[in-house]
């Protein structure tokens, strides 16, 4: 398994538009082959700035099979009207689980 970890910037005052939007794109993403689970927190500091975790049973389940399916061009069309900037992504390999 592995950690997505992506930071959306969302145009300031587009944030309850943009969480009303993420619920329509997260039904779009859990079907995607080797998703796993996902977990979207807001910034206190920073209330335009999102933090999402998802996990994937592979690397190449996302940057290949979402990354590069017609899932994926509905994703970015559901959010990317929101985006202040392009969101910024890692991967991370789980070291501990609790």
């Amino acid at each position: 398994m592995i950690v997505e970890h992506a930071l959306f910037t969302i145009r300031a005052g587009s944030e309850a538009d943009f969480e009303a939007a993420f619920e329509q794109a997260r039904l779009v993403i859990a079907t995607s082959q080797g998703f796993g689970s996902l977990n979207l927190s807001r910034c206190i500091e920073t209330p335009e700035q999102y933090l999402l975790l998802v996990e994937w049973d592979t690397l190449e389940d996302h940057t290949v099979g979402f990354r590069e399916s017609e899932l994926f061009v509905e994703w970015r069309r559901i959010l990317s009207p929101y985006f202040d900037s392009l969101p910024e992504v890692t991967h991370f390999t789980p070291l501990t689980r609790s």
